[in-house]
């Protein structure tokens, strides 16, 4: 029997925790058991020739919301070209109904986690016996048992992806679009032998850890010793962490001042600062604490911190919206990610949908369409608005000039109509160049906010320069030899040989 164990990732420099898991618990079939992976990117008959080229008996294909519809493709040209190879589909996309990707040509679908499952399925079919339930869903299994993954990173992996671990799984909260809340018991692994695989790890060149925990801070003492583990070590690394806003005690806040700049990415999940809103989704705000821990980070450490906001929440309106982004802004000069609500299979969401009139796509990501408070048009405004945003506030490429744009002013309002104005002029949120950006930013602050050019090019020289050897654009040349403090050799990365 000859097992293939894939999934197709995001972009390239990901790599599959989950097919590690199954792998590292196959037992006797570990030897005819195959990790191969591929991006969503690649051509889905160019993977399945990769696949049938090892002759597979049984393929097990991790299923992902960014993946489902190239799961399909795939799915759909090996049960055409090879029938009798048994596929068998798992992850988050199919561990909850109803599907919205059509995924029944696959043989066998394993919803939950399949570490153990996947084998046993595999254990079963090689037996000769017969699997009359197409739908397997597997009891939770004990992580203080399961195999650890870890060594199955190969050197190109550790080379060149992020190495994706965790110390626990589950999260105590119930917030309504996550499935996470789903498994409100947070389960933990045996930390010391955790610890000894991500020393093997680091030993092997590994220096990109992720966690994929969706709670880090919950368990202080935890999350100490993990701190610990990496503020032992020397030399340049980056871990990165989805943490809770309101639970920094005073021993965690003083270690991850200790991490030098650099090292240490904080994701913190907000979502909303309406009370009632995140009332109406079942999620806890301590708003004073979130306030005052942001404000620790972001003025006492040296971690980068990514705060999340979401587009669509029921009852949420584009004012309130507004609000929340507004009062982020002025509390952190962090990157703010602006999602679109999604409505996952097997969250609680659905309550929503007459009261508000939710409506999503049945497509992939299952994104909101409209509500009664925010039309298509709406949320399209929205969807371009976070997508600009993310361009040039969370690019870091304009940190000063951006703010330029709203000045002591709403920054939603502000915003809102800068991002209206940058699609007139590029019908388009992709493929545009920095430079290209940077003169429709320096055109918008001269011509729509009536700003001085000298003080908008002083600004963007600052912003664009930063980096040594970059070219002065052509639209600031006649500002930079005017602006006498950017003449001096070194300062902000240019000189005047390069104007």
């Amino acid at each position: 029997m000859k097992i293939v164990l894939t999934t197709l990732n995001s972009r390239f420099t990901q790599s599959s925790i989950g097919l590690r898991y199954i792998y590292a618990n196959m037992q006797e079939f570990q030897q005819a058991t195959e990790i191969i992976e591929f991006s969503i990117n690649d051509a889905m008959q160019s993977v399945a020739e990769k696949i049938l080229d090892t002759n597979p008996t049984i393929v097990g294909i991790g299923v992902y919301i960014w993946n489902a519809l190239e799961v399909y493709e795939l799915l759909h040209i090996i049960k055409k070209v090879s029938p009798k190879t048994t596929v068998v589909l798992g992850g988050p996309e199919v561990s909850h109904t109803p599907f919205r990707v059509d995924f029944s040509l696959a043989d066998y679908v394993v919803q939950g986690e399949g570490d153990v499952a996947f084998y046993e399925l595999c254990k079963s079919l090689h037996g000769g016996k017969v699997v009359d339930k197409k739908i397997i869903k597997p009891t939770v299994p004990n992580l203080k048992e399961l195999k650890l993954p870890y060594s199955y990173y190969t050197d190109f992996d550790i080379k060149n992806r992020y190495i994706y671990v965790e110390i626990s799984r589950g999260c105590p909260f119930e917030c309504e679009f996550c499935l996470s809340s789903i498994d409100e018991r947070v389960r933990t692994f045996n930390l010391d032998e955790v610890l000894n695989e991500f020393q093997k790890l680091w030993d092997r060149g590994a220096r990109n850890f992720k966690f994929v925990d969706r709670t880090f801070n919950i368990n202080i003492k935890t999350a100490n010793k993990i701190l610990d583990f990496f503020l032992e070590k020397d030399g340049k690394y980056f871990v990165h962490f989805e943490v809770i806003p309101d639970h920094f005690p005073s021993s965690l806040k003083e270690k991850i001042k200790m991490f030098p700049k650099g090292a240490l990415q904080l994701e913190i999940g907000i979502q909303t600062l309406n009370q009632q809103i995140a009332k109406n989704i079942s999620r806890v705000l301590n708003l004073e604490k979130i306030k005052e821990n942001i404000s620790y980070l972001e003025n006492e450490t040296s971690a980068h911190i990514h705060l999340d906001l979401i587009i669509g929440l029921p009852g949420e309106s584009l004012e309130s919206f507004g609000k929340n982004l507004d009062e982020l802004v002025s509390l952190s000069s962090s990157e703010i990610q602006l999602g679109i609500l999604k409505k996952l299979s097997g969250t609680k969401l659905d309550r929503h949908d007459i009261e508000h009139g939710m409506v999503y796509s049945d497509l992939p990501p299952y994104d909101i369409l409209k509500n009664n408070l925010l039309s298509f048009k709406d949320i399209q405004i929205m969807k371009r608005f976070a997508r600009f945003w993310d361009i040039t506030y969370n690019s870091g490429n304009f940190k000063r000039s951006v703010g330029m744009i709203w000045g002591d002013g709403s920054v939603y309002e502000n915003f809102y109509h800068f991002s209206i104005w940058l699609y007139e002029q590029t019908d388009s949120t992709w493929k545009i160049s920095l430079d290209r950006m940077g003169e429709l930013l320096f055109r918008y602050l001269s011509e729509m906010k009536s700003l001085e050019p000298k003080d908008i090019a002083a600004n963007m020289l600052e912003d664009m320069m930063k980096l040594k050897g970059r070219a002065i654009p052509k639209y600031l040349k006649p500002y930079a030899s005017d602006i006498e403090f950017k003449m001096q050799e070194g300062s902000s990365g240019f000189n005047k040989r390069q104007i």
